[in-house]
């Protein structure tokens, strides 16, 4: 006989969850609102329709080029952050001590970065960046590596992708860190019966174990990076040119700087649309490969 279900437990989260709610719908709503409208000035707006969304999404058109152009630059950074962050994440987690004060130290050195919030970060790194008074751009002249992030375009995303690893590659490693500790022992004493290298270790038993773990790390730090702002925006501002100009560094220069808020209401919602896509994709393999798991 199946238990009844009880659930009363819900009624205990509702005002939560119908606070989460209003505070989602309403600024979701305006957005909404914005993009099938055009403004003139004065606060005066005009019925446009879906115009917008076709414009955006018209490779041939202004805002459609522009829009795809920064879209680019943004999909480009995610791809370098996580092929860059998640294998070294990975490496640092297993370089880690597994007790004693050692894995104390270790966990407090790189949980530090991660605490460290993002416009301070942004600073720092504009500042360690600058070629005059600047460690790292300073260095990097003094030993005839010629380096100046202000003009330079392969500069100025050095410099962004170092500071993404630097404050970042921290939270993949102690996510993996977790994965590698949950794993029995068992585990490894029946490879080292079998004369298992450490190689086959990895790949066999400590990868498969770290898969979950792994698809959440990097679903956090795609939607991160495929939506970061205030890093690049403090560090660049989106130069030299357009060459960092991210989507989002690409919105809000719409919205506030030109006050094309419809244009920017269209392109927040077909922007929220990209990263809900890619959560859904994430959480099906996460479900599949959870369920294949339960059945094996």
């Amino acid at each position: 006989m199946d238990k009844p279900i009880n659930n009363a437990a819900w009624f205990l989260i509702l005002p939560a969850f119908l606070i989460v709610l209003f505070n989602a719908v309403i600024p979701l709503m305006t957005v909404v609102n914005y993009s099938v409208q055009d403004t003139f000035g004065n606060n005066q707006f005009f019925w446009n329709g879906l115009g917008w969304y076709q414009e955006l999404l018209d490779p041939s058109s202004e805002l459609g080029g522009r829009f795809f152009a920064s879209l680019g630059r943004s999909a480009m950074f995610s791809a370098i952050i996580l092929a860059i962050e998640v294998p070294l994440g990975i490496m640092v987690a297993m370089c880690m001590p597994r007790r004693g004060i050692a894995l104390a130290l270790s966990l407090v050195f790189i949980a530090m970065p991660l605490l460290i919030p993002w416009n301070v970060v942004g600073t720092m790194w504009q500042l360690y960046a600058r070629s005059d008074i600047g460690l790292f751009g300073w260095t990097l002249n003094a030993i005839g590596i010629p380096f100046n992030y202000t003009n330079d375009t392969l500069a100025a995303w050095t410099v962004l992708v170092v500071m993404d690893m630097w404050h970042w590659t921290g939270l993949i490693a102690l996510l993996c860190f977790a994965g590698l500790k949950s794993i029995p022992d068992a585990y490894y004493q029946a490879a080292r019966i079998d004369g298992a290298s450490r190689w086959a270790v990895f790949a066999r038993i400590e990868l498969p174990k770290l898969s979950h773990v792994l698809l959440i790390g990097v679903l956090l730090r795609f939607m991160d990076s495929f939506m970061i702002y205030t890093e690049p925006f403090v560090v660049t501002g989106g130069g030299p040119g357009n060459a960092t100009t991210f989507l989002s560094i690409d919105l809000v220069k719409i919205a506030l700087g030109q006050f094309d808020l419809g244009k920017a209401g269209a392109m927040s919602i077909v922007y929220t649309l990209i990263v809900l896509a890619v959560c859904w994709v994430f959480y099906t393999v996460m479900v599949t490969g959870q369920n294949k798991g339960g059945r094996g």
